[in-house]
């Protein structure tokens, strides 16, 4: 079908300096056929190319945390190490929810592909300062502030949402925001991936070329965004979508629910090397000495596994119901967390193993499919863009919660069982909130 003069004009707009697009309706069958399903798809691949270094980054600790020692700062007491190590996969857990709302915002304030831009180039921060301090000899203090600067890694994700979210029609929504945030998610097992080539290859005593391997993709990811990307000038100041968002209590009923979903995600993949590493010490000994190369062979499966299924949740709240799948989710994700309890007493690292991968696979299910919902709870675009910013933000809280639950957990019992404790519990509240708000009435969400 040829373009239209309107489409023309979209493309025309586009192909300027600034890459505006002054007019945008993916809702037109027509339009999005004719000319708006090409950029759309466009602007998802290089977003999503962002969003996984970002991933990557702020997950960066997960893995350098493997590589430390006693010459980097770190106590010689067993007990003391994890906890300290599980700070330092704390404070980047933290900032990045911070910074996700500030991020959702910048795409309004001012255009996907520019922020998309600036929040790339930000992640070179993070990289080079911990490049330049990652030395024997460093402080733990000097580790802690340079860990939570790789926070700026976690806003990438709620601005690329809220970004991705304006691009598409209502009903490619789940599935769309499903790829673009599995493949963002994809960075944490990447990042793991590349740390266990480093251990494998150089050795636990060169974590620096890790960082360097990543300096030059974060500026592929910036130029490709100002390169190929666009910006929507409709979605430009949304007058009080922020506001609205805050005053509607399914914002928050959202955010609970997230909280369980992301927030399990994203504080496994930061913490699940260090829970078999005290967990299961003696299966990952080398001449008597705990082996990261070991650790590193698992623990990149789990952020994979999740990452993969995500886009599968919101093809599932597609077909049957965002609410719906939500709630059968968090029933098998409390079920796993019931397998994982049971191998960690009985000191099963198989089972343990098994049901902490389904763990993973069920969050990034129950992410697409939360997600999924925002939408359709919020059919306005700039609204729903807010609730996907402070929603994002909270749940990443809930990965410092898990991380802060098992340094806890170790540091008081040197097991991990009361914090699984509470993560079973934390599901079934979940379930229970879902089913009580969202499907009880029949609602359709």
């Amino acid at each position: 079908m040829a373009t239209t003069s309107s489409d023309q004009a979209v493309l025309t707009t586009a192909e300027r300096r600034g890459r505006w697009i002054a007019q945008w309706d993916p809702e037109d069958l027509g339009f999005w056929q004719r000319t708006g399903a090409r950029v759309a798809r466009r602007n998802l691949i290089f977003s999503v190319l962002s969003e996984h270094i970002g991933f990557s980054i702020w997950s960066l600790w997960s893995v350098l945390v493997l590589f430390l020692t006693p010459a980097y700062g770190i106590s010689h007491d067993l007990r003391t190490a994890a906890a300290e190590k599980f700070l330092l996969t704390t404070l980047p857990t933290v900032l990045g929810a911070v910074v996700r709302i500030p991020y959702t915002l910048a795409v309004a304030w001012l255009g996907g592909r520019t922020w998309t831009f600036i929040s790339a180039t930000l992640l070179l921060i993070p990289t080079v300062a911990a490049a330049v301090v990652l030395t024997p000899g460093v402080s733990y203090g000097t580790l802690l502030l340079v860990a939570a600067l790789a926070g700026v890694g976690g806003g990438n994700f709620a601005s690329s949402m809220a970004n991705i979210n304006s691009f598409y029609p209502q009903r490619l929504k789940g599935r769309v925001l499903g790829i673009n945030a599995g493949g963002g998610n994809i960075g944490v097992a990447a990042v793991q991936l590349v740390g266990l080539a480093v251990l494998a290859t150089a050795g636990k005593d060169h974590p620096r070329i890790l960082l360097g391997i990543y300096l030059p993709l974060i500026v592929i990811a910036a130029l490709c965004a100002a390169l190929f990307m666009d910006n929507i000038a409709g979605v430009r100041s949304p007058s009080g979508a922020m506001r609205d968002a805050c005053r509607n209590r399914h914002t928050w009923i959202v955010s609970v629910l997230y909280i369980a979903t992301f927030g399990s995600f994203i504080g496994f993949s930061f913490a699940f090397g260090q829970v078999l590493q005290n967990q299961f010490a003696p299966h990952f000994l080398t001449a008597g000495k705990a082996d990261p190369v070991k650790i590193a062979y698992l623990t990149f499966l789990g952020p994979l596994v999740g990452s993969a299924a995500r886009p599968f949740g919101g093809w599932l709240a597609d077909r049957f119901g965002g609410a719906r799948a939500t709630f059968w989710n968090f029933t098998l994700m409390a079920l796993a967390g019931a397998v994982v309890l049971t191998a960690s007493e009985q000191k099963s690292l198989g089972l343990f193993f098994a049901g902490f991968i389904a763990l993973f696979a069920l969050s990034g299910l129950g992410n697409g499919s939360t997600y999924k919902m925002i939408p359709a709870i919020f059919p306005s675009r700039e609204v729903s863009g807010a609730v996907i910013g402070i929603a994002g933000a909270i749940g990443a809280l809930g990965g410092a919660a898990v991380n802060l639950a098992f340094r806890q957990s170790f540091l008081t019992y040197g097991t991990g069982v009361p914090a699984y404790i509470a993560f079973i519990a934390s599901y079934v509240i979940c379930m229970a909130l879902t089913w009580a708000v969202y499907l009880r009435p029949q609602r359709g969400y």
